[in-house]
């Protein structure tokens, strides 16, 4: 009868549907003999310290920013776009479109910008599987 993620309110629910009659308080207490207990489920993990506020960028290939955005075609196959721009001049490096994009290839895009533009002094994105691959590692 005892469920793996059960407590005991959800037995209690079960025994009521088999037509027990039981007590939530017994069925606790008789719970608790038993040595059965639902660990309870840690919380959101909190930023430690304060975060120093992102420094203004005072020219163009200072600071880079990657995003990705998704959408679909009318047929439901899905795309992405992976837009690449200097804060700076607002100007938008690249923008690769394809249904897969994966971190080497992200890579690829970035030193072919690099190899166009110069390297950045900074590149910031968000924590995406895209970005925290062995090739995207490599990159750095």
């Amino acid at each position: 009868m005892y469920r793996h993620r059960f407590g005991y309110r959800r037995l209690h629910i079960l025994l009521k549907r088999e037509g027990w009659q039981a007590n939530w308080k017994k069925l606790y207490r008789l719970y608790r003999e038993e040595g059965f207990t639902v660990r309870k489920r840690s919380g959101c993990k909190r930023a430690v310290g304060t975060r120093t506020p992102m420094t203004i960028p005072q020219g163009p290939n200072q600071r880079w920013s990657l995003d990705f955005m998704s959408d679909a075609l009318e047929d439901g196959r899905r795309f992405r776009v992976l837009k690449m721009i200097d804060d700076f001049s607002r100007e938008c490096l690249a923008a690769v479109v394809d249904t897969s994009i994966g971190g080497a290839r992200v890579g690829r895009e970035l030193d072919r910008i690099a190899d166009l533009r110069g390297d950045p002094c900074m590149v910031v994105s968000d924590n995406g599987t895209e970005l925290t691959s062995n090739a995207m590692l490599k990159w750095q």
